[in-house]
């Protein structure tokens, strides 16, 4: 009788165990979460019936705010002014749905009605409850440029600083009028939710953002990353000439590795990389087999999640999943094409523009993000963004070997007839990218300004075009406008003309 007694005393004990441990977790590791959580129902009350905090665009353009709803003042909705040109970014609270997206989740807390800081003794007994605001690094301008020059089409245009990693634009579509998710009304929520699942003839989610949740092979732009690999490890690489041939077969392959329009290329990478020759970065990326390549690309931040703050509702990562070298094994074929950005390498059109703005910040990646700073409901800034260093792939002296080629690509290469501005000097790197068995085509262009003191970098990805198209072609004109843009941004003027200039 003892034994058993002993037995269920020991039982009784590790529930008790677990009950505390549980009870510990709650309290002390989820409690954040779960009080910042849209299904928390105090904080819907909150929402609803105390105003959120503003979030801002980089120029104090109102992107989010909250209304009262009824003449009494008691509740509030959620109003986005810009509506879908920035509803990727900002996203959108959804009372009726239980669900936030966007800046909107990620600074919920901020957002929030909460507890101010007491400034008498009459606070300290009853905390003013009031809602931060979040001043935001995006430029509308920017914005409307991107939407106006993709015209509609699908695809993703991102705008960095390269000095600070501060994202000047981001816009992606398709995109979504955020206001009627914001509605109070669940049919009517749920009912603009389902129209626009049914919308998307390319199968991207209704409420993702193609920059940061959608990947594509990214052609031609990653012979950029191929090249960094020559100038880190193998540098003796960056002079070898090689054949001129307007096709090359891997070895152990039968298949012909064609240059674009079956035209002969070859020689060092001075003379390649600004016309992109394809047998030539396929021979030379066979030359740096596969474990110095992913060492680049995933020292160029493949393969991981960019820490930008934005919630990812999906998850996907640039990827390089090269063939191992442990043996002599690994499918050589399969390397030489993603050498060329095609194969099994893909990339966010963020993932590429984080590339262009390490070249452009002589082999430094900052760390992307849009906040710039938290301010309080008495104007009071409470903290600001501090730049921080994400990755330093190679050196600024590797770094300075591949500027001039890109700048090349803009002289004489591909990109030259896109018709950047000569002072803007724009370095720049074309991609075209085979797709859907040969018959699409991924069309990109990453590109920074100016060359010798960079203060913009860009990238635009534009999925699924006709089989005849081109990077310089679809994306170059894009690329064009936003560098124009943002350099008349930083340079104090108005940029309402380049949107202009992108429409006609």
């Amino acid at each position: 009788m003892s034994r058993r007694l002993s037995i269920l005393a020991s039982l009784i004990l590790l529930l008790f165990v677990v009950v505390a441990a549980q009870s510990a977790y709650v309290q002390y590791f989820r409690a954040g979460a779960l009080s910042a959580s849209p299904l928390n129902p105090r904080v819907n009350s909150v929402s609803s019936s105390a105003p959120r905090g503003e979030i801002l665009g980089a120029d104090g353009t109102v992107l989010a705010d909250s209304l009262p709803t009824s003449a009494s003042g008691k509740y509030f909705q959620r109003e986005y002014p810009l509506g879908s040109l920035t509803a990727g970014v900002v996203g959108f609270v959804a009372p009726a749905l239980g669900t936030t997206w966007g800046l909107e989740e990620e600074y919920n807390t901020e957002l929030t009605a909460h507890a101010q800081p007491a400034q008498n003794f009459e606070q300290v007994l009853a905390p003013t409850m009031a809602a931060d605001s979040v001043q935001t690094t995006l430029y509308p301008a920017l914005q409307r440029i991107a939407q106006v020059a993709m015209g509609g089409q699908d695809g993703a245009a991102v705008v960095i600083q390269p000095q600070t990693g501060a994202i000047m634009a981001m816009y992606s579509n398709p995109t979504y009028e955020p206001e009627y998710l914001a509605s109070p009304s669940y049919s009517k929520a749920l009912a603009y939710y389902n129209k626009i699942s049914k919308n998307n003839a390319n199968g991207f989610p209704p409420l993702g953002v193609v920059a940061t949740q959608q990947t594509f092979p990214p052609g031609s732009t990653f012979k950029v990353i191929t090249t960094a690999a020559a100038a880190k490890y193998k540098p003796a690489l960056l002079t070898k000439k090689y054949p001129v041939l307007n096709y090359m077969i891997p070895p152990t392959s039968t298949l012909k590795l064609y240059n674009d329009g079956f035209s002969a290329c070859g020689g060092t990478v001075q003379q390649m990389l600004p016309v992109s020759c394809d047998p030539g970065y396929a021979r030379l990326g066979l030359d740096l087999g596969a474990v110095d390549l992913t060492k680049m690309a995933n020292a160029f931040g493949y393969n991981q999640l960019p820490p930008i703050d934005l919630p990812y509702g999906r998850p996907l990562v640039s990827n390089a999943f090269f063939p191992t070298a442990r043996s002599f094994t690994y499918n050589i074929p399969f390397l030489a094409y993603s050498s060329i950005g095609q194969g099994n390498v893909r990339a966010t059109p963020l993932e590429q523009a984080l590339v262009a703005a390490g070249i452009a910040d002589g082999g430094t990646i900052m760390t992307p993000h849009l906040m710039q700073s938290i301010v309080g409901p008495d104007g009071t800034v409470i903290s600001k963004y501090t730049p921080t260093v994400w990755k330093q792939p190679i050196t600024p002296a590797q770094a300075a070997v591949i500027v001039p080629l890109m700048k090349n690509v803009v002289a004489f290469g591909t990109a030259s007839q896109v018709g950047f501005l000569p002072q803007d000097e724009v370095a720049a790197k074309t991609g075209t990218a085979q797709t859907r068995n040969n018959t699409l085509t991924d069309d990109w262009m990453i590109a920074f300004a100016p060359a010798s003191h960079p203060t913009v970098a860009v990238a635009v990805a534009m999925p699924f075009q006709g089989y005849s198209n081109y990077g310089a072609q679809v994306a170059g004109p894009i690329v064009k406008c936003l560098i124009e843009g943002a350099l008349a941004i930083q340079a104090g003027q108005p940029s309402t003309g380049t949107a202009t200039t992108c429409a006609s």
